[in-house]
């Protein structure tokens, strides 16, 4: 909200330090002989001249330091110094001085936050500096007038006295400065490609006059043009030139300005607590300069951030306390903001009138100051309470002037929004068709701003906030189904069902062969290289602290964020790097798979489960080569509570009883509907939401009154989205087998107390991860006490190697299981690829999940060992399959639109055609005894990964010790099927 507004105040101070400086460099000789009255007697015709002189100077030079203060105090008494300097400048005829004067009374009114007496000041100094022909301080006068009138809100004002200053600028630096405000006045019209053009003009002139503070405050404006615009990685791009700029140069007010905007991007993109960072780093920025303008704005963020968190007293008390601030500085804009927020505090309430009370005011207000786009969202926002007051024609209404408003301006995302209320009008109203329009209109936009970002983490973040969009598509088509089942409104659904979900993941795999690194300037390769060494050396800390006896919890965490400050640089050095290859042009973003299509990759003997879950109801669709057939389900939340219980149930080996029941009652629920058109099928599930954590193999034959687990009757393979198999397919089409078979690192050395560390007497450092006295090979993250060491894992690894020829394989056994290994180029020579050692999981942060390898080496000297996701991204895995022999390695954090964002899509990206990773913390000894069985089906029984995975889980099914669920069923198969 209300960013626009704090250039402004930063560039009154200027303009107007700038001017002053002007007039007192003019008469600095005078300022200096104010202590001497023989000297300035000497340049007045008469002794009285000399002395009003003398004490018109000393009275300006008091009144500056107590402005200096910042007191409302000092303001006070300093206004009155400034009064009566004027009165003598009067006395003395000297125009110039009076207008100086003027100027600094009405820089004190401003200060005061009395906006209004400011142009009384300004509108006298005028005529005086026009009388004596002073262009430049004409110049100075006619733009602060017009920052005065910018500032009230009058838009069309300010520009009449912006286009008189700007002939008379003759300096660079000034015209800049001027350009500058006319740019942001046309941006608050509305009139942002004109906004864009006044604002470049100004940079280029800063830049010339290496004027830094104002260059950053131009690439500040750039920034929120773009924000306005949802181009919001543009933004942040401008944002982040600004920062490091506002600070070099000690700019306080200029960098507590861009932290705000960077912190409302964040907002916008519902990252809340980024945001809170963002905003929490302004505020003592703004209170350390006397920002109070600012320092209100913050406060005004903060609870909008309270807002959307939905603490909403919370949010209203904080809004209260901002409004007054405003009002007394007469800032309008912001005012009217401040309204319209409490307004949807008390729609969010419930309370009709109250809400409309204040948006009516906030109405008034934008349309005063001439806010078009905020006075489309006030539109939008009444439309809104009468929506659900029941008066739909009256909210029909102003729906539609929001919504030619929003055009008029070019808000693109606030007009995605006005078209999706629209189409939830009409629905309700019965209007389909008319509703389907709008919610296609919304679609299309929300497309068309998702392709302007190519920072993916930005684009993901972006694409699961408009995810209720896709969800209300698919609904509405599933509606229309109902009502006309010929028209093919159900394969539209499921088209827009793959729209909606791991189009980040699709875009990294069709991007996966790029050779990003031709034709690249060699800094950006040393920059790389530098990155590089500076994580390794973080790993190597991080090694250290996590082996100690008693593991200093803060600086682990500490050390873990610099790491993740790393990857992130590294990132976006990548992307530099992408955006000089010239190859990167060439690669296309593909187009999600519709019906056909998908049909085409399945064969006679599977069939694709799909599903969306949704707010009111969830979709089911099966597909086959030949049909389409959909299904309603109940909503999200009933099917959330069964599948969280099921899996919470599934982790524990003690809760096998109740694991089955919640299998049972899932099953009955996603399953149900179409138990008899699966019979001898092969399973290709994409699933959605909290189904992503399930292990379908586990649910249960609902034909049969027993618990019958699909396992026994069917192979099941997972997909994050039916489109993803296509990309893999044209990868692996003409790529040729690996020439030898399996590459294996197993049973690696975390500790150097470990009795494989040579000169070190055996210390056996207890595991912290049991359950019934069984080892799990995972933690949920490095904040932990050491890593026991997992002997089955060598056993597995041993019985694997058995079953292929030692020269078709490769072994990295105990301190040969490292980093260095793991990133071996020898590694792409296999076609399959087993870690079999710890895993962790970071939700929140997921480049930091990954599996552990040795952390010493023979000599006990710590070294790098987490091969993280953001690794698997820079590894050459062509491998038909890889094994991540280890716990919840298929897991990750659950983005809305993307699914699990985790170590499958870097290890797809990475080349591999199937994946097979866990779901829960496993078992050592049976997940040994699992994989041992997996690879004897795949090696000696010749059968494909999904058969072979099968067939394992029911030799376990069927053996007493390992029957449990929890044993069996924690590992799933990701990708190609054939």
């Amino acid at each position: 909200m209300g960013r626009k507004y704090h250039d402004v105040r930063v560039l009154i101070h200027r303009a107007f330090a700038v001017f002053l400086t002007v007039f007192l460099i003019s008469y600095v000789g005078r300022v200096y002989a104010s202590r001497n009255l023989e000297i300035i007697a000497q340049q007045r015709e008469t002794q009285a001249d000399a002395i009003a002189e003398f004490e018109a100077l000393k009275l300006m030079e008091e009144g500056l330091r107590l402005k200096k203060q910042g007191s409302k105090e000092s303001l006070l008494i300093g206004r009155k110094k400034y009064e009566a300097a004027l009165v003598l400048w009067k006395k003395l005829g000297d125009k110039k001085l009076q207008a100086t004067t003027l100027l600094s009374i009405g820089r004190i009114y401003s200060d005061l936050g009395e906006n209004r007496k400011v142009l009384q000041y300004y509108h006298q100094a005028l005529p005086l500096i026009r009388e004596v022909g002073y262009k430049f301080g004409e110049a100075i006068i006619l733009n602060n007038i017009a920052f005065a009138y910018d500032f009230l809100g009058e838009k069309r004002k300010a520009l009449q006295y912006y286009d008189l200053a700007l002939p008379l600028r003759r300096d660079r630096g000034g015209k800049a400065g001027t350009l500058n405000n006319i740019a942001k006045v046309y941006s608050d019209l509305g009139e942002k490609q004109k906004a864009l053009q006044y604002y470049n003009q100004a940079l280029l002139l800063k830049r010339a006059v290496e004027d830094r503070d104002g260059e950053a405050t131009a690439l500040n404006n750039i920034g929120q043009v773009y924000d306005t615009l949802g181009e919001k990685q543009k933004a942040l791009q401008f944002y982040n030139q600004a920062l490091p700029i506002s600070r070099a140069v000690g700019d306080k007010r200029g960098e507590a300005i861009t932290l705000n905007n960077i912190g409302l991007v964040y907002n916008s993109l519902k990252e809340n607590q980024k945001a809170l960072q963002y905003f929490n780093q302004a505020l003592p920025l703004q209170l350390a300069a006397g920002d109070r303008n600012g320092e209100a704005t913050t406060l005004h963020n903060i609870s909008a951030v309270y807002l959307d968190l939905g603490e909403n007293q919370n949010a209203l008390q904080k809004y209260n306390q901002v409004l007054p601030l405003f009002r007394a500085m007469g800032d309008r804009y912001r005012e009217a903001v401040t309204l319209n927020s409490i307004g949807q505090v008390y729609t969010y309430l419930r309370k009709k009138q109250k809400a409309l009370q204040f948006y009516n005011e906030a109405l008034l207000l934008r349309r005063a100051v001439e806010d078009r786009s905020g006075e489309a969202t006030t539109l939008n926002d009444i439309g809104k309470v009468y929506w659900v007051s029941g008066e739909k024609q009256k909210a029909l209404q102003y729906y539609n002037q929001a919504l030619s408003l929003k055009r008029a301006v070019k808000d693109r995302g606030g007009e995605a929004i006005v078209l999706q209320d629209l189409a939830l009008l009409e629905r309700e109203q019965g209007n389909l068709q008319a509703s389907l329009n709008h919610i296609k209109n919304a679609i299309a936009i929300i497309e068309e701003l998702r392709g302007t970002y190519t920072n993916q983490d930005l684009k993901t973040t972006y694409f699961s906030t408009v995810q209720s969009y896709y969800k209300f598509y698919i609904d509405l088509l599933m509606d229309l189904h109902k009502k006309d089942p010929l028209k093919g409104y159900d394969a539209l659904a499921l088209h827009i069902s793959e729209r909606s979900r791991a189009r980040g993941l699709i875009e990294l795999l069709a991007q996966a062969n790029a050779k990003i690194s031709k034709n690249v300037d060699p800094k950006l390769i040393a920059q790389e290289q530098e990155l590089r060494l500076k994580r390794q050396a973080q790993e190597k800390i991080l090694a250290k602290l996590v082996n100690q006896l008693k593991p200093p919890q803060d600086t682990i965490k500490r050390t873990e964020t610099e790491i993740q400050n790393i990857i992130n640089q590294q990132k976006a050095l990548k992307a530099k790097i992408r955006a000089q290859n010239p190859e990167r042009d060439k690669i296309t973003n593909p187009e999600p798979l519709k019906l056909p299509q998908i049909q085409q990759q399945l064969d006679k003997n599977s069939v694709l489960l799909q599903y969306s879950l949704g707010k009111e109801r969830s979709y089911l669709w099966l597909v086959t080569p030949t049909s389409l057939t959909s299904y309603e389900l109940p909503k999200r939340k009933e099917i959330e509570e069964i599948a969280n219980k099921f899996h919470e149930d599934l982790k524990v080996s003690t809760k096998d009883e109740s694991a089955i029941k919640s299998a049972q009652k899932l099953s009955k629920i996603i399953l149900a509907p179409v138990a008899d058109k699966l019979t001898g099928k092969r399973l290709v599930i994409v699933a959605d939401d909290v189904l992503q954590q399930i292990p379908f193999a586990a649910l249960t034959d609902v034909n049969n009154a027993n618990y019958q687990p699909l396992i026994l009757k069917h192979e099941i393979v997972n997909l994050p989205s039916a489109s993803t198999i296509v990309i893999q397919r044209e990868k692996l089409t003409n790529r040729q087998p690996a020439a030898k078979k399996i590459a294996i690192l197993a049973d690696p050395v975390y500790s150097h107390e470990d009795e494989r560390v040579t000169g070190k007497p055996p210390t056996i450092t207890p595991p912290l991860d049991f359950e019934l006295s069984a080892l799990k090979r995972s933690a949920k993250s490095l904040n932990r006490q050491g890593w026991g060491r997992l002997k089955n894992t060598a056993i597995e690894a041993k019985e694997i190697l058995k079953l292929v020829p030692s020269s078709s394989s490769l072994k990295a056994f105990d301190f040969d299981a490292n980093y260095n290994w793991a990133a071996n180029k020898k590694l792409n020579q296999f076609q399959i690829l087993h870690f079999a050692t710890h895993g962790f999981v970071n939700p929140d942060q997921p480049e930091l999940s990954g599996i552990v390898l040795s952390l010493v080496n023979k000599d006990a000297k710590h070294i790098p060992g987490y091969l993280r996701l953001a690794d698997l991204f820079e590894q050459d895995y062509p491998a038909e399959l890889i094994v991540l022999s280890a716990c919840e390695t298929g897991l990750g954090k659950n983005v809305s639109g993307e699914g699990l964002v985790g170590l499958t899509r870097g290890l797809m990206y990475a080349g591999a055609a199937r994946v097979a990773l866990s779901l829960w913390k496993v078992n050592d000894e049976g997940t040994s005894v699992l994989m041992q069985e997996f690879y004897k089906q795949m090696l000696q029984e010749n059968q494909t990964p999904t058969q072979a995975l099968r067939a394992a889980q029911r030799k376990l099914l069927s053996n007493p010790k390992w029957r449990n669920l929890h044993y069996w069923s924690a590992f799933t198969l990701q990708g190609e099927w054939k």
